[in-house]
């Protein structure tokens, strides 16, 4: 694609869907936003979070970064854009749910396997992979770090990093707030969700929501 094909997109969607929703385009306009859920995902093009759960317009808080990896609670003076996102989508929009959603074939999993050291080009990269190592170390002792177990640890771990938020570790033990850690996979478009009960990803079905 192009930048001239943006632009034709871009028209398609001003003359279909934005008159097919435009009222409640409008609406968010003059009443602000009140999503329900803030949405950590991947940046990879592959993934499209309104179109995997079918969100409109003003469901979803969307944070996207590489690997979906949620950064520890660090309260300095420096720049935190997914913290901030975090931040504000608990104490300014009061968001009721969080979903932590991986993916197969995760280009940040897969690059934890490889040496960056001769790359300064990717500087940034190799200090944010950081925040995947320990999901490569369980892998590695649980099955030699396969692509698809590294991933879905890593799940984990980043839910574990959410609740070193003092707001989200506050809302989620007073019920308020529902941390979800959810695995996308690209050969079907099927989601799995952890279960906390069961130790395990199991198929998201609509009895699963709340879970």
């Amino acid at each position: 694609m192009s930048i001239l094909d943006f632009a034709k997109g871009n028209q398609k969607f001003q003359n279909v869907k934005f008159k097919e929703n435009e009222q409640k385009y409008l609406r968010l306009v003059k009443e602000g936003q009140h999503p329900k859920a803030l949405f950590i995902g991947c940046s990879d093009s592959r993934v499209l979070p309104e179109s995997i759960v079918a969100a409109k317009p003003g469901d979803l808080f969307i944070v996207r970064n590489i690997g979906n990896f949620v950064p520890p609670y660090k309260p300095d003076n420096d720049f935190h854009s997914t913290a901030s996102a975090i931040e504000y989508a608990v104490s300014v929009l009061n968001v009721e749910h969080i979903i932590v959603c991986g993916h197969s074939h995760c280009g940040a999993c897969a690059a934890l396997y490889q040496d960056l050291e001769d790359k300064p080009e990717l500087i940034h990269t190799k200090k944010w992979l950081e925040l995947g190592q320990k999901a490569k170390e369980v892998a590695l002792v649980a099955d030699g770090g396969t692509p698809q177990t590294t991933e879905k640890v890593s799940i984990l771990f980043q839910l574990e990093n959410l609740m070193t938020y003092p707001e989200v570790k506050r809302r989620v033990e007073s019920n308020n707030l529902l941390i979800h850690g959810w695995y996308y996979t690209l050969e079907s478009g099927k989601i799995e969700y952890y279960d906390d009960e069961k130790s395990r990803f199991m198929p998201l079905n609509e009895e699963d929501v709340c879970k």
